[in-house]
């Protein structure tokens, strides 16, 4: 390691001289090592994590939701072809065709945030701002696989510039910025973010007998290589098969409840994730795996995961009660095997900047989000998952809601003394 300090050293560009260049070097230089500049004296509490390497944390949480998700876009693109319905057949297409729509979205993303941030770090010279590091790493969790890198680029920039920038920087955001990326795709693009052919990628359209709309890099790079291993190659005249639906759970719990949910998917396909969904959020044991593990290690708020499990259990029983419509009285602890509550609970939810910092007020922050995600999943036709927009709502309200807290908490402690 001492040898690639020393290179480091030695091609640090000029900080007067290309103030761009030294930031995106100062960059790269801190998330390898530890930062030269620390607090002294002995009124200063230290520990051995900078904000940088507390970011890392969460990025390592969502490791396996990339892993998974990278299969399953390869599991549901070969599902509606009819081929290779087992976990392992066919695994190295599935793992390929994966990272041929992952890669992109993520290295599209990373370029347009943290280029935005490392020219206004430049700009106004100081280290970049490390909560990119973050949201970098969500926003293709939560995007359909075959999104237009184009329009990904303009919600980034837009979540960005507007919902970070704008307000100063890391920190200083309202919203939580990798929901930003994804609200402005769902009401700029909404036919990029919705239906049933979004969710499964590498297909012209998902009605039957259409072809797949392979690339160069499946047809040429790829099936070169393993028809020299002598593996199966991906098929240009291959077509969806009869019988195929590329509907989410929830958007067949809206049109016939429970009972059409499940004739189409297995309760444990839910539980495991091997439905349509955006890339990261259908896994659910390992999302829980990435939730508990950001507790453990102190970044993650169980008091918000809890209180927002209660809230959207809570109001799946009033739903239940209630039964009007065939979406109602889908049980209520069904409503965690849909959609992507765990990975809002887990990972957006418990954004340290955007949510209540109070211990009160994270209890109330969470209950208002899991009630009112579970409000508009099951009351808007339009939008058939509540969670993105019930926290964008309830950041909103988070510094309110510690306003009063600490209110109420003066106000004892005057009353006592």
């Amino acid at each position: 390691m001492s040898a690639l300090n020393n290179f480091l050293k030695r091609v640090e560009p000029d900080k007067k001289k290309s103030p761009f260049l030294h930031t995106l070097y100062d960059a790269v230089y801190t998330l390898i090592y530890t930062p030269a500049h620390v607090t002294k004296g002995g009124v200063h509490i230290r520990d051995g994590m900078d904000l940088k390497r507390t970011m890392v944390m969460v990025v390592l949480a969502l490791q396996a939701c990339y892993v998974f998700g990278t299969w399953n876009i390869g599991q549901q693109h070969f599902d509606a072809l009819g081929m290779y319905p087992g976990i392992l057949d066919g695994l190295h297409l599935k793992l390929i065709h994966g990272l041929i729509k992952v890669l992109p979205i993520f290295i599209v993303t990373h370029v347009v945030g943290l280029g935005i941030e490392i020219w206004y770090a430049a700009k106004k010279g100081h280290g970049v701002e490390e909560g990119f590091l973050v949201s970098g790493a969500l926003i293709p969790l939560i995007m359909p696989p075959d999104i237009p890198l184009w329009m990904l680029a303009i919600a980034v920039a837009f979540a960005t510039w507007i919902g970070k920038e704008a307000f100063g920087g890391t920190g200083r955001n309202i919203w939580n910025i990798a929901l930003l990326a994804r609200v402005f795709v769902f009401f700029a693009y909404p036919t990029e973010i919705s239906g049933d052919q979004v969710w499964v990628s590498g297909l012209d359209s998902a009605s039957v007998g259409a072809v797949v709309d392979y690339g160069w890099w499946h047809l040429t790079v790829f099936n070169g290589i393993f028809e020299s291993l002598g593996w199966a190659t991906f098929d240009s005249a291959a077509t969806v098969v009869d019988g195929f639906t590329g509907a989410t759970p929830l958007a067949l719990a809206y049109q016939g409840g429970w009972e059409a949910v499940t004739h189409v998917y297995s309760v444990d396909q839910m539980w495991w994730g091997g439905i349509p969904g955006s890339i990261g959020e259908t896994s659910k044991p390992l999302i829980l795996i990435g939730a508990v593990f950001l507790i453990l290690i102190g970044i993650g708020s169980w008091r918000i995961m809890l209180s927002m499990f209660l809230g959207a259990a809570l109001m799946g029983l009033v739903f239940n009660g209630w039964g009007a419509t065939p979406f109602m009285q889908v049980p209520w602890y069904y409503q965690f095997y849909m959609g992507s509550f765990f990975f809002a609970m887990a990972f957006m939810a418990t954004d340290p900047v955007t949510a209540a910092g109070t211990n009160r007020g994270k209890w109330i922050y969470g209950i208002m989000i899991g009630a009112l995600g579970l409000l508009i999943r099951v009351t808007n036709p339009a939008y058939p998952e509540g969670w993105m927009l019930a926290i964008l709502f309830m950041n909103m309200f988070a510094p309110l809601i510690d306003h009063y807290v600490l209110e109420a908490n003066m106000k004892k402690r005057l009353n006592r003394a």
